[in-house]
Parts: structure tokens; sequence; C-alpha cells
């Protein structure tokens, strides 16, 4: 596939209709020469993040002195933290929410399922600042919808036919793209069977401009149409795991309804629990160079789940 840089700027996002687009107005980004690059904040990186107890239960009562941030090893000063359990952090803890839903010819099977497990969901999140919605096949569909009107969404849910081949590198980047210049937690829902067919971006830059975002990933897997064991299966599941890790994510895979509640409650009872920790690096260097990040908890036993670097500007 083509190599691109998916810099905000390589994309024509001015064609895209805030409230739909057509399939031909489909916002395919355009080849470079360079690899991507991903903006953040000059002054302060901001982290989402959870934390669990041995047991695996949501911890809530972490205190900035509770935390240690890394960057390439070295030791940070933490600026900004902000619990979702505590109001006053408006900024910082708006709800950015998306939505991806996978119309392409291979979910043909899932659809039903799928549609089903949307709008359950549309019915159990909060109301969020502000709700993009990809719908995508081989075509990518755009849409942006405020906290009064997001139930709208249920009609073009169960509207929905399978058609086409899969954009789905295509319909991420996009999505990423939306949403890199705002504050606040960026949480992406994603229902797909996790195969791409047709994607302009490949799945190289996809990987590199996730993994230097501020977008935390929840893919839900419909995998049922393919083979158990099959190759498209372990595959599709491997990249589908690949992007929650790399956001601080997690994936999950639902087999039938009654999976759903219990899906959506885990990703509720998150959102309610995260902390944002922001902190301005040591290393001021503008060099465009990828920078891991670790994040440490000093209570014993205690796991972070948050994303794993990010890309410094370049002058």
């Amino acid at each position: 596939m083509r190599r691109l840089a998916l810099s905000i700027a390589s994309f024509s996002l001015a064609a895209i209709a805030a409230a739909g687009e057509k399939p031909g107005d489909r916002p395919r980004p355009e080849p470079q020469t360079k690899g991507p690059v991903f903006p953040v904040d000059v002054e302060m990186v901001n982290l989402t993040l959870s934390v669990r107890d041995k047991a695996g239960r949501l911890v809530t009562d972490l205190g900035p002195d509770d935390f240690l941030v890394y960057e390439d090893g070295q030791p940070q000063t933490i600026g900004l933290f902000a619990p979702a359990v505590e109001p006053g952090h408006d900024d910082a803890l708006a709800l950015d929410l998306g939505m991806l839903f996978d119309t392409s010819e291979s979910m043909l099977k899932e659809l039903r399922f799928a549609q089903e497990a949307a709008s359950r969901f549309l019915e159990s999140i909060p109301r969020a600042r502000d709700l993009l919605t990809v719908f995508f096949d081989q075509d990518i569909r755009v849409s942006r919808f405020d906290s009064e009107h997001q139930q709208g969404l249920l009609a073009r849910i169960f509207e929905a036919k399978s058609v086409g081949n899969t954009a789905l590198y295509d319909a991420i980047t996009v999505y990423v793209s939306r949403v890199a210049d705002s504050a606040g937690r960026k949480i992406l829902v994603l229902f797909t069977d996790g195969e791409d067919t047709t994607s302009s971006v490949s799945l190289q830059d996809l990987l590199a401009l996730v993994r230097s975002s501020r977008v935390t990933i929840y893919p839900i897997a419909f995998t049922g149409s393919f083979a158990l064991g099959s190759n498209r299966a372990l595959s599709s599941r491997a990249f589908l795991q690949h992007l929650a890790e790399l956001s601080g994510g997690q994936v999950f895979a639902p087999r039938t309804s009654k999976d759903l509640p219990g899906i959506y409650e885990n990703i509720l009872d998150e959102l309610k629990a995260q902390y944002v920790i922001g902190f301005v690096p040591l290393n001021a260097k503008r060099d465009g160079k990828y920078r891991k990040i670790r994040v440490d908890v000093k209570r014993e036993g205690m796991k972070v789940r948050t994303r794993q670097g990010y890309t410094a500007p370049r002058d």
C-alpha cells in the first residue's frame, strides 16, 4: 500500500459536511512523501488512564502523589491531575465520543447483531459533549451530533445495509484527524469485524497515527462470519487487540445479545473512573520523534492502562 503522511493538513476536511456526506464525497487521505505526524500540545501532554487493582476492580481514590510518569525512562513532573469522580475539571474531562460503524459486505451476517449492539450502546452512554459518527464500507460518511440529538442516530443505524468493500483504516484515520485538536477525553467505540480490504492508508501508517494520538479505542468485534481459527478471524482479532493496547482501550467480542449489557457497563464504569494526567515534557526538543510513556502507581499491585506514547511536535 502507499505510504502516507497523516498530518491533519493532508486531509481535505472542509469537504466533510457536518450533518453527513454523500458516498462520492468520501474524504480520502492524499499521498505524501513523509511519514505520519500527529500534532500534540507543545506545552503539555495529557494522558487518559484507568487503574485496576489485583482483583481487576477499578481504583478511584488515587491522588497526584500516587502516580509516577516517565517519558523515555525519564521521570516527569505532573502538572495536571483530573479524576473523573470529582467535579471541577470540565475541560480536561469533557467527553468527545466517536462511533465507527462498519456497513461493508463482510458484515452482512453480523449486521443485525451489530445494529442491536450500536443502538443499545447509544441508550447506555451518558450524553457526550460531542458525538462524531462514521459509517463506512468502501465509502465514508461522517456525521456530528450534539448532546441533545444523539438519539436521532437510531433510525440511521437500523437503515444501514451491508454493501461494498471495507475502508476500515481510512475511517479510523478520518475520525482521529477530526478530533486531534480538541481538549478533553476522546473515546472511540468501533463496531466492526476488523477486516480491511480497500483503504488508502497503510496498516503501518494507521498504527503510527493511533500510537501517537490521544484517542482511547474500544473495539466491539463481530467476527462470527469468519471460520473459527481461520487466518481471517485470527488476523482481524489481532488487529483490533493491537488498536486497543496502543490506545489504552480494551477489545470486546460479544457472542450473543446477552453479552452487550455487561460490555457497556464495563466501558461506562471505566469512563467514570478515569484520570487525566498532564505533564510538560522535560525534553523540549521539537524533533518529531516518538516518545514512550510509562505510568506507575506507588500502591502495590495496581495496573495502569493508558496510551503507550506520543509523537513530539516538529519545527
